[in-house]
């Protein structure tokens, strides 16, 4: 696509938002209920939906196949026109869409991928009381009885599930097989009989993550994305969303958004008259905040760009996930320091919006989310140094 393209298509771009965001929705989502959470959520995915800005990412056939100048471009003036994020339809355009376009049956396709432009809502259980970054380790067990899976066990950190109607779940079927072996990927329809989801109130004072309890479930056969036992290859599919794709969203808007309220804030004059921004020191912790933006920015759209292509690295999303996650952490820790004990005061953020908020604290606290799901940062290291640069693998621990 030309410059003069992706110019025409930025003013599109920038035109719509002009009329469609709503430049009061950070009050509105302040303090707002779960149902006024959803709603607003719903209505917001629409609005993005019917401008054809929703799932850029996925496939012309789908709904999507803007090339990645146009991704960059969108990504860009959303951000700077502060929209709000889809934030219920996270898991559900991202990790579902892409588990299902790269292992799905044409059946389960045609059923999810339409449901989920029109609202269908996701939530990923994978994660255990003992197997978190170790996934392997996982012990919920589905046992298969004739046409279905009946399911037993507990998943934690399921975020949105409260609110979900699908969940990307994976269980063991062969409770005998090496770790990564005897695993299989399951899509469970939330109001199946013996689904108990309890939310878990965080630091933060929010409830986003669940634990999900599973007695008796019974998930249909059909309803397996790829062999039975093979579930381990397909779940990279959907770490791998989480890892890379998903970024180039919020690098932007760590950028437009992050990064000028971080200024914003370090030019307030403080108690006594001066401003942060006239220490040398703040000045010299911008400017490397800034540098590596650039390079964040730079490193998603080469990421993007190499998975169009067909030629991406078995480590590049590891890559990007690393280095946002623990960029988002210093930034937000700098910010809450800069803020001092008036950012320490302030209690909430509006929902709808993302890591960087403007309320510094809490920020740095929902920051470590993202060192933590999709593989710490530790496995993110441990990948790309075996997977991307080849370096020899560590050796099995010895357990006594």
């Amino acid at each position: 696509m030309s410059s003069r393209d992706v110019t025409a298509f930025r003013s599109e771009v920038r035109r719509w938002c002009a009329e469609h965001v709503p430049a009061d929705w950070r009050v509105r989502q302040t303090r707002a209920s779960d149902e006024a959470y959803v709603e607003f959520q719903r209505w917001w995915f629409q609005e993005l939906r019917h401008a054809g800005y929703a799932v850029p990412h996925w496939p012309k056939a789908w709904g999507g196949g803007m090339s990645t100048a146009e991704q960059v471009a969108l990504y860009q003036e959303l951000a700077a026109h502060d929209a709000p994020r889809p934030t219920l339809a996270f898991v559900a355009v991202h990790h579902a869409a892409a588990t299902l376009l790269e292992a799905g049956s044409e059946e389960q396709q045609l059923r999810h991928l339409p449901a989920i432009l029109d609202g269908e809502i996701w939530a990923q259980g994978f994660s255990e009381p003992e197997a978190g970054s170790d996934l392997a380790n996982l012990r919920t067990r589905a046992a298969r009885h004739g046409d279905v899976y009946v399911v037993n066990g507990q998943k934690l950190w399921a975020s949105g599930a409260q609110h979900a109607d699908w969940c990307l779940l994976l269980a063991r079927t062969d409770p005998d097989a090496p770790k990564r072996h005897g695993i299989s990927y399951l899509l469970m329809d939330m109001r199946s009989p013996g689904i108990d989801v309890r939310p878990v109130r965080q630091a933060t004072g929010e409830s986003e993550f669940c634990e999900i309890f599973l007695e008796d479930v019974e998930i249909p056969v059909a309803n397996r994305v790829g062999p039975e036992h093979e579930g381990w290859a397909v779940a990279q599919a959907t770490l791998n969303a989480e890892r890379g794709m998903t970024v180039l969203e919020l690098a932007e808007r760590l950028w437009q958004a992050g990064f000028r309220w971080l200024l914003e804030l370090c030019s307030i004059p403080g108690p006594g008259g001066s401003r942060p921004i006239d220490d040398m020191v703040v000045v010299d912790h911008l400017a490397r905040f800034e540098s590596q933006l650039v390079a964040l920015r730079a490193m998603c759209a080469t990421t993007v760009q190499r998975h169009d292509e067909g030629r991406s690295g078995p480590a590049d999303a590891s890559v990007v996930k690393l280095f946002y996650s623990e960029l988002l952490q210093r930034m937000t820790d700098f910010g809450a320091e800069i803020a001092g004990v008036a950012g320490h005061a302030r209690t909430d953020k509006p929902r709808s919006s993302g890591w960087e908020s403007g309320a510094w604290v809490l920020d740095f606290i929902g920051s470590w989310e993202w060192t933590i799901p999709g593989g710490t940062s530790e496995i993110q290291r441990t990948i790309i140094a075996e997977r991307g640069l080849g370096l020899p693998r560590e050796p099995a621990r010895q357990d006594r």
